[in-house]
């Protein structure tokens, strides 16, 4: 199996999450809920307050508010302000999250910082989590099946329970959606689809070969199972990390100027200790800057699915 471009950390899509993040922050609210309470005000441009950056994730993976500990660290060390981790409780509340202010900085996945601008979102994207030196931003959804099935491609999924991780997730529906219609399989009625929630969920489901007779899943997890076997995969751009552009403008542009590129090497030199850790490092080498036209591809493919959730 091919190695990880660059991992959705969530992801960077590693991205479940619970928890407060740094010494004296508070713990994130869901997104249905005010992130920070009712302090976010549109008068300041902060989420919540001008000493706090609200930062959000998407629900991806049990390990990813431990993987963007680090970058939260050195974020917060940098800027001299609080960094508040909010978990939202799915894709969709990530979203709204964005469109109603309640987030400074977050991590979406691509499909997803599309849909938000299409929903009116003020947020800009920054930069991409590579993996490896020299990697690209990028990483690939696969099509996985239990090991030893029948199932030997995509178009042997018509008819089948196949596992999907959400309706919003770029390489957990999106693309294969996309995929499955080439293969002139309609992903709502062609198939049995199962939404796991999570790609390491999804993994585990297809493994299991009860509830998902094949799936769909972000590499870095389908890389963690010994018991699916990959049949296909699609390349995906790199997930953004994004900057609300409510910010004052030298925020955002300080933000910028940390996030855009940044390796693990450097943030330690800075003096965050937590970012030489094995477990960081096996998702993060470095940042490496994006721009909104980096996304046409997504944008391709939601016109070509006409999926519901790419709409505005």
């Amino acid at each position: 199996m091919r190695q990880p471009r660059g991992s959705a950390l969530l992801a960077l899509s590693a991205a479940a999450i619970l928890a407060g993040v740094l010494t004296g922050c508070s713990a994130g609210a869901p997104a249905g809920d005010a992130a920070s309470g009712d302090a976010a005000s549109s008068s300041t441009g902060f989420a919540a307050d001008e000493n706090t950056l609200v930062f959000g994730v998407v629900p991806d993976s049990v390990d990813t508010e431990t993987n963007y500990q680090p970058l939260m660290d050195y974020l917060a060390q940098e800027t001299g302000k609080e960094v508040e981790y909010h978990e939202s409780t799915d894709y969709a509340a990530l979203i709204e999250a964005s469109i109603a202010g309640k987030i400074d900085v977050a991590s979406f996945s691509g499909f997803t910082y599309v849909t938000a601008k299409n929903q009116g979102a003020e947020i800009t994207p920054i930069s991409s989590i590579t993996t490896s030196e020299g990697a690209e931003p990028g990483y690939f959804s696969q099509a996985i099946v239990p090991k030893g099935s029948d199932i030997k491609t995509v178009a042997d999924m018509k008819g089948k329970k196949v596992c999907f991780v959400d309706p919003s997730s770029t390489s957990g529906y999106l693309f294969p959606s996309y995929n499955l219609l080439k293969n002139d399989i309609d992903p709502e009625t062609g198939v049995t689809p199962v939404f796991a929630g999570k790609h390491d969920v999804s993994v585990q489901k297809v493994g299991e070969g009860v509830e998902c007779e094949a799936g769909f899943a972000e590499d870095s997890e389908v890389l963690k199972s010994d018991k699916v076997e990959v049949i296909d995969e699609t390349m995906v751009p790199g997930a953004p990390i994004v900057v609300s552009d409510a910010l004052p403008k030298e925020l955002v542009s300080q933000i910028t100027d940390l996030l855009s590129e940044v390796t693990a090497d450097q943030m330690v030199e800075a003096g965050v200790e937590s970012a030489a850790s094995e477990s960081f490092r096996a998702v993060f080498y470095e940042t490496t800057p994006v721009d909104d036209a980096y996304y046409d591809t997504v944008r391709d493919i939601c016109e070509t699915t006409n999926a519901s959730q790419c709409q505005g």
